[in-house]
């Protein structure tokens, strides 16, 4: 019985303490980093998984929710659009012995906040229909399964092409010529 109330629990938690993650998310995502070959290798793999599956994923969603996969893959691409953007405005800090990088601040913030308004909106707008007595089923509607493809595709395409693209810069920075010192 205990367990089953932690259990129910949980999403109150979760939803409680979203505001505490939102913010170490985005501190994590805009702190300095060692540019690590094996992280980055691990982390683009990892990326390129995710999008496999969360794509074949949204293909079988499509079956039943309309327009679910055309919004993922347009979400995909925005977000490839942005992780390319990030890479150009990341600061590179190269010395002869590691490479480091600080993603920029602001597109941090916007990724993160893409999230968090989308699940807020889903949230209220589900809200929304429920209180008009709607039914289950429309208030599932509401809340906008497509949408919040969308958002979480822009998330792994942003993810994709940032890690991508830390990749090649780790390759370029180690075919350096070294230097005497």
């Amino acid at each position: 019985m205990p367990l089953l109330i932690l259990v129910a629990l949980l999403p109150v938690v979760l939803v409680a303490l979203m505001p505490l993650i939102l913010i170490q998310r985005y501190r994590v995502g805009t702190a300095r980093r060692l540019a690590r070959p094996l992280v980055a290798r691990v982390t683009l793999g990892a990326m390129v998984l995710s999008a496999g599956f969360f794509l074949a994923s949204a293909a079988v969603t499509g079956f039943w929710i309309p327009r679910a996969f055309l919004f993922s893959v347009g979400g995909l691409g925005a977000g490839l659009l942005l992780g390319t953007i990030g890479l150009w405005l990341t600061r590179w800090d190269a010395t002869p012995r590691s490479l480091h990088y600080t993603p920029n601040r602001w597109l941090v913030l916007f990724v993160t906040f893409l999230v968090a308004a989308r699940i807020a909106y889903g949230l209220w707008r589900s809200w929304q229909v429920a209180q008009a007595g709607l039914g289950h089923a429309p208030a599932l509607a509401a809340f906008g399964v497509p949408e919040s493809m969308a958002a979480a595709a822009t998330v792994i395409g942003y993810y994709l092409a940032f890690s991508a693209g830390v990749q090649a810069r780790i390759r370029k920075w180690q075919r350096r010529p070294l230097r005497a010192m």
